[in-house]
Formats: structure tokens, sequence, C-alpha cells
């Protein structure tokens, strides 16, 4: 059991300065599995950093290889660093992934919403996104995800494919 920074026992993995950060390995969904397993995916570490076309090109690749959960670590780690006018752009798009981990997670309401309200988001920016970022394509994908999950049609797990989700024009 780990003791946290004020001397209470706790079960909660904490940082240096005591703030909760689940250490557990992940599953390639995002969940977190037990103290000594191994996970199926790479941890993005809270303090990562990636430039703009680092972030855009990792989590494209996350994504075409069905890994929408960390996808959305990478891609909120550059919301946090750019500029004010593009923090909605990249929270939008961070929104979209984890909406698309919810979907394959099985969590069909959850993901249905977060799925809007990042396309919502992205798709305010449209043609003009910076970056080369397709928003309407993004908000398309994510619009059209949420209408499947709601009728039905879209199968959690592997039957989400987040490599649809193209963060760029082809």
């Amino acid at each position: 059991m780990a003791v946290s920074p004020n001397g209470a026992d706790g079960d909660r993995d904490r940082n240096e300065r005591g703030r909760a950060q689940n250490q557990r390995p992940r599953d390639r969904y995002g969940r977190p599995m037990p103290h000594g397993s191994v996970g199926e995916v790479e941890r993005v570490p809270d303090d990562a950093e990636f430039t703009v076309e680092e972030g855009l090109e990792t989590a494209q690749r996350l994504l075409d290889g069905g890994y929408a959960f960390t996808a959305h670590e990478v891609l909120e780690a550059v919301w946090k660093s750019v500029p004010e006018p593009e923090r909605e752009l990249w929270r939008g798009l961070a929104q979209t992934a984890v909406g698309v981990t919810h979907a394959q997670r099985g969590n069909t309401v959850g993901a249905a919403r977060l799925l809007r309200r990042g396309a919502d988001r992205v798709a305010a920016f449209g043609p003009e996104a910076p970056h080369g970022v397709d928003a309407n394509g993004v908000a398309d994908f994510a619009r059209a995800l949420a209408e499947d999950l709601e009728a039905g049609r879209a199968r959690p797990g592997d039957g989400i494919d987040p490599s649809g989700m193209r963060l760029r024009g082809r």
C-alpha cells in the first residue's frame, strides 16, 4: 500500500508533489491493469511535451494502430503547450480521441457525448484550421461514429476502428 506525502495510508499512486497519479500499466484501451502486470501500451508521462508536428504524427500513428487512449494523451500534451487561440482545437481533438476510447470500452452514451462535444470544438476551426488539421474531417468522423453508436451499428472493443479519424487530409 502506498503512503501519501501527508503520512496517511492510501491505495492511490502519488507523484513527488503528492498529487494522485495512476502508475499502473494500461491495456490497449487505457484501462488500468493490476500493479505488476505487463502493460499493453507505453504510458505517456504527465509531463510529456510534443511539438505540434510530433503530436500530430504520433497521435495519427497511434490512432492507426487502434490506440485511441494513448493518442488522446499525446493530443492532450499538445493542448497544454499551444498558444491560447489554438487550445480549443487541441482540446476538441483530444476529446474526440477519448470519445473513441469510451466507444472501444463499451461506454456508448459517454462516447457519443464526447465525440459530439469534440466535433463541435474542432469544426469551429473549419477548413482554415492551423497546422493542416482536417477539422471538418475529424468532426465528420466523430459525429458519424456517435450516430453509429446510438443506432447500435458500431460494436465496442475491436469493432471501433480509430484509424478512420484522419488528423490531416490525405
